[in-house]
């Protein structure tokens, strides 16, 4: 078998930047106002996400229940 002329390295064809990293002159964007460079605050938790939270809890329990106690329902 032959080998081609120029031997393709690992990182040939990825993008080093996505299209949000670079802004619309071509220079890559690294103020530290970019939304991940600030910093993420704690909120208060609503009663919707508290609803989805306990009901995967108890769906993860019963489904644990079932697998170690077929027979008990």
């Amino acid at each position: 078998m032959s080998r081609a002329s120029d031997p393709k390295t690992e990182n040939e064809g990825e993008w080093r930047f996505s299209i949000d990293d670079v802004g619309p002159d071509g220079i890559v964007d690294d103020s530290p106002d970019s939304v991940e460079a600030l910093p993420i605050e704690p909120g208060s938790p609503t009663l919707e996400n508290v609803a989805f939270v306990l009901l995967g809890v108890l769906l993860a329990v019963g489904l644990l229940f079932v697998t170690v106690f077929p027979n008990a329902i």
